[in-house]
């Protein structure tokens, strides 16, 4: 049996336990096969036959694992996603499957906890804006979630 075989049986293992992307899958190709571009292209493209590397199934998994478990907006999942390649298309249709609810939910949560350690601080509303922005939700969902909060 070749490295290429090997190395493919490997990735069939891994990818079988968990999502992987392809360009995730690539560079772990690469890295076995020594640098071997082509082999490794060749690789991915089998997996991608055979289902076992999907971006649609992965990109749909890490939002909903990003945004429910970790808390982060859409504008962070996008980059997140798009820094590993993924097209622009597969995200959008991922981040449709995050439940709008449970993330507005959990935007008022992380807000009204950031809150109590700012309450005494003057400049409060601008770095629970800074907190929110940085975990990726879009200002508009924020400053709307914040004034909720000033009104209740």
């Amino acid at each position: 049996m070749n490295n290429v075989n090997k190395v493919l049986d490997n990735l069939r293992r891994q990818c079988s336990r968990r999502e992987y992307c392809e360009s995730d899958v690539l560079n772990k190709a690469e890295k076995a096969l020594d640098g071997d571009k082509e082999q490794a292209l060749h690789i991915v493209q089998k997996l991608v036959e055979e289902k076992y590397v999907d971006n649609l199934r992965y990109s749909s998994a890490y939002a909903r694992e990003k945004s429910s478990i970790s808390g982060w907006g859409e504008v962070k999942i996008r980059y997140m996603l798009s820094a590993k390649g993924v097209s622009k298309e597969v995200i959008s249709r991922a981040l449709e499957e995050i439940d709008r609810q449970r993330a507005d939910s959990r935007l008022e949560k992380l807000l009204e906890n950031k809150y109590r350690s700012l309450k005494d601080d003057p400049q409060w509303k601008m770095k629970l804006l800074r907190f929110a922005l940085g975990r990726g939700y879009s200002y508009d969902e924020v400053s709307g979630c914040i004034s909720k909060m000033i009104d209740k």
